[in-house]
């Protein structure tokens, strides 16, 4: 397996994973204009670009994943909810479906709460065990920090979701797991990131501030230290979902 993370503008961060020995790879959360690093390292690494991955559609940047799915002849994937909301046609992604690259796979956990798209994503490496070995956690939760409740609809609402989210989906799983957030320190999609653009589960189930918090104190405070919304995030949004020219 070869794991790539690339840091870009405002915390955010990107991803290009996959099976070297069988030439296929997966990017997640593609940053425009960064489609051409996602390429050179898919060319040294001697794979394929099998599938391009939003996390959810983003408010904070444009994203490159529908140009670099062209560039690679890869699919590019959203949740299945954004089906009738894109101008584009989707490889539509539901809760439990597994994306196999050679000895990598990856599952889909659907993760509502920062946008109701919003998914998480599971990788193992069959090479050393079906277990997964790291999960691509998103906008949903940080290292730190989770994310703003305010894209989706309601603040306090999308924070009810988001509590369920992380602590149905996200905490039982293993402490050992490691998580890789979508952005670190400088992002304004969350509060409280740290710059660190790595961590165990485990570790931020004791220093998580966030995490620790019962449901309602959770939802109260995550809406009441959500940051300023993105600048110009209707148009970034509206690109994103190729509703603009």
């Amino acid at each position: 397996m070869f794991f790539r993370q690339r840091l870009g503008a405002d915390g955010t961060l990107s991803y290009l994973y996959g099976c070297g020995s069988k030439g296929l790879a997966v990017a997640v959360d593609v940053v425009a204009n960064d489609e051409d690093w996602f390429m050179d390292e898919a060319r040294k690494s001697l794979v394929r670009i099998a599938y391009v991955i939003d996390t959810h559609v983003h408010a904070d940047h444009l994203s490159g994943g529908r140009a670099l799915a062209a560039k690679a002849g890869g699919s590019y994937c959203l949740h299945e909810s954004d089906r009738d909301a894109v101008g584009f046609p989707i490889h539509s992604l539901r809760d439990g479906d597994v994306l196999e690259t050679g000895n990598v796979v990856t599952r889909v956990v659907h993760t509502p709460g920062h946008t109701q798209d919003s998914v998480c994503l599971l990788v193992a490496d069959l090479r050393r065990s079906p277990d997964p070995w790291f999960v691509l956690t998103g906008d949903t939760l940080f290292v730190g920090g989770v994310g703003r409740p305010d894209l989706g609809g309601t603040p306090a609402e999308m924070a009810a979701c988001l509590y369920d989210s992380v602590h149905e989906r996200i905490l039982p799983l293993p402490d050992d797991l490691e998580i890789f957030p979508g952005h670190a320190a400088g992002s304004v999609c969350g509060a409280g990131l740290s710059g660190k653009p790595s961590s165990t589960l485990g570790f931020e189930k004791r220093f998580d501030p966030y995490l620790n918090l019962g449901r309602k104190d959770f939802i109260e405070r995550l809406v009441g230290e959500t940051p300023v919304r993105p600048a110009d995030m209707d148009r970034i949004v509206a690109a994103n979902l190729g509703r603009t020219a």
